[in-house]
């Protein structure tokens, strides 16, 4: 495997060593390395993480380096976890939903119809969620630490053939969701396909999905589902999920406290910049995409018959499954009373 090869190097290639004097830096430290693990290409997701990087070179006049490997070069997506757990790299990106009996908890992320489509309270929420015990209690079972969210935007979805402009047409559809999400389409009767998002283009190739959830508009377009779609939707807003950032607990904990101080010191930067390029991706995709594809907007009424159908039952049962693992009642009831106070 990928990872295992790595072991021998693992995190030795981040050896804290000597500085030699960089008289120009901010932050005074010894030189350091960072592998992150990443898939796909550079996008949105990763324009914050990104520009921390650059800013831990330039603070620290080149002492402190951070590099994003994209396109799986060090763990394929599903693996970012056990990597970290391996000390195969020093941080990764992960999508809850791509393993979900790994997070269990991090899966709250994915429920339907949470009340994170507001920017500003979507970011304040999953930043407390982020300390939250349950969040991070998963993260250490793999040698990690939650460091910030990726705020993915609500999901809308593209998809082939004719378009279900009626909550019925939804039935045996096969739809490329995760998590709660992928719950919520089944209450619709659609047949959930769970695949990492850099496979889902070629799914649509072959003929084996109909259909794919992404964050709007940015990860369509990232992952080219807009090049192969008819359709999509405008505002069925079904939920979205975590695909956030996180740091080998080992790696961290070795740092000097500045280098900590640091990193802990942009995440407002990182999730700033990355809902910043959120959104200006949806001013060049949206006019591209409503010029080339059919658009599905559906009426109140049946988006409330959507909720009904896929709101509450799915959160019932989600922790009804998950209450003997981790408090689940109270993490779900967290995301509402963070929402309410970051309201106010």
């Amino acid at each position: 495997m990928k990872l295992r090869a790595m072991i021998a190097g693992g995190l030795a290639a981040s050896t804290l060593l000597t500085a030699t004097g960089a008289v120009a830096a901010n932050i005074e430290g010894p030189k350091v390395f960072w592998k992150i693990s990443m898939w796909g290409n550079p996008r949105a997701l990763s324009a914050g993480m990104e520009e921390m990087a650059k800013k831990a070179a330039e603070e620290t006049d080149g002492n402190f380096q951070i590099k994003i490997f994209y396109g799986g070069q060090l763990s394929q997506a599903r693996e970012n976890l056990d990597g970290l757990k391996l000390n195969a790299f020093e941080g990764a990106a992960i999508c809850n939903f791509y393993h979900p009996g790994k997070n269990p908890a991090w899966m709250v992320f994915s429920l339907p119809f949470l009340p994170l489509g507001d920017p500003a309270v979507d970011k304040q929420v999953r930043s407390k969620l982020f300390e939250h015990p349950a969040i991070v209690a998963d993260m250490e079972k793999w040698n990690a630490v939650p460091y910030v969210s990726g705020l993915l935007p609500q999901y809308e979805i593209l998809g082939k053939g004719d378009a279900p402009n009626e909550l019925s047409d939804w039935e045996g559809m096969r739809v490329r969701a995760g998590g709660g999400l992928g719950s919520a389409m089944e209450k619709l009767g659609a047949v959930k396909q769970t695949l990492p998002a850099g496979e889902t283009s070629t799914a649509f190739q072959r003929g084996a999905v109909d259909a794919a959830a992404f964050p709007y508009t940015y990860a369509h377009v990232a992952f080219k589902i807009n090049e192969e779609a008819d359709w999509f939707t405008s505002n069925l807003a079904p939920g979205t999920s975590e695909c956030g950032w996180i740091f080998n607990k080992t790696a961290y904990d070795a740092l000097p406290p500045q280098y900590q101080e640091f990193l802990m010191s942009q995440r407002d930067m990182v999730m700033d910049v990355t809902q910043a390029a959120y959104a200006e991706q949806d001013k060049k995709n949206l006019p591209e995409f409503e010029a080339n594809l059919t658009k599905v907007t559906y009426s109140e009424e049946q988006l409330a018959e959507f909720r009904e159908k896929a709101g509450k039952p799915v959160w019932d049962a989600w922790i009804a499954d998950n209450q003997d693992k981790f408090d689940a009642q109270g993490l779900f009831d967290a995301v509402w009373q963070y929402a309410e106070d970051a309201a106010k």
